[in-house]
């Protein structure tokens, strides 16, 4: 029996979900403005004539795109009114990596990654992750964004030397990663300044995102010395019933600062393969809520 035409849009679509939902949630680091995303497509491709789509996958890739781009734009005003640093709302994998996972990692779902794309207008960081990540060449961004070839050169040329500038990528091992993460979990509950001090680097950040409904610096702490007073105090109530779990934040390693079995903060790092040069704490209740630690 010959599939129903339903049938096989739902499976087309179907096929194409994962990597749907990849450029959404980089578009947007929201699951849930992912999930509507591509709910939203999904509509669309539903209602679409099957016979005038010559390719499933480009149409859907054009359709998220542009779906995403115009909730980003959306976003955008309440983000500029939002209570302190926005930070993405975090991937998080309850098992750290074992040691022969330990590979070099440059994430492009990193939360260092995608706080540099927030700094992107929406069609730069489209372009950019469509053709950085999703290899996607110039003619099909064109198709997408509605522009000329040569104009979305322009767009990820600028948009390119915008991330390098803010951010270089440098790959780091794993293991790197994961023993600077415990060292400053160590340094937080022994509060212990030095200790801190040995593992940040001098132009150090510490960015927290709370959202006005947790407890958080509403402004970016920097240089060392200001970021290891900070984070020696920062969960000093909580710290006799302080533990640090090993997580994976984003494909990276991370922390899951939990006190009394409630999930405080989700941390993850930015490091140049010695020391740490961002800290990302994620304190917002609403991010944390599809969060499952164990």
């Amino acid at each position: 029996m010959q599939p129903s035409i339903a049938q096989s849009a739902g499976s087309a679509f179907d096929e194409n979900r994962p990597r749907l939902w990849r450029v959404a949630y980089r578009m947007l680091g929201s699951r849930a403005d992912a999930d509507d995303v591509v709910q939203d497509a999904y509509l669309r491709w539903h209602d679409a004539a099957r016979e005038d789509i010559r390719s499933p996958q480009a149409w859907l890739m054009t359709t998220t795109t542009r779906l995403a781009i115009d909730r980003l734009r959306q976003r955008r005003a309440e983000r500029e009114s939002y209570t302190g640093p926005w930070l993405p709302e975090p991937l998080v994998e309850a098992a750290a990596p074992s040691a022969d996972q330990c590979a070099e990692i440059a994430s492009d779902l990193s939360v260092a990654f995608l706080a540099v794309m927030e700094r992107l207008a929406p069609e730069e960081r489209a372009a950019f992750l469509l053709h950085e990540v999703f290899d996607s060449s110039y003619e099909d961004i064109a198709r997408i964004l509605d522009k000329s070839e040569a104009a979305s050169r322009q767009i990820v040329s600028r948009a390119t030397k915008r991330v390098r500038a803010d951010r270089p990528r440098v790959k780091v091992n794993a293991a790197v990663t994961r023993r600077l993460l415990n060292q400053l979990a160590s340094a937080v509950q022994s509060n212990d300044q030095n200790a801190m001090l040995e593992i940040l680097a001098t132009d150090s950040k510490w960015i927290s995102d709370g959202g006005g409904k947790a407890r958080a610096a509403r402004k970016v702490i920097r240089g060392a010395v200001k970021l290891a007073r900070f984070g020696t105090g920062v969960f000093r109530k909580y710290r006799s019933e302080l533990t640090f779990l090993p997580i994976l934040v984003n494909e990276e390693p991370g922390l899951a600062a939990v006190f009394r079995e409630h999930l405080v903060s989700i941390i993850a790092i930015r490091t140049d393969g010695e020391k740490i040069v961002d800290v990302f704490s994620i304190l917002n209740p609403d991010k944390l809520r599809e969060v499952r630690i164990g």
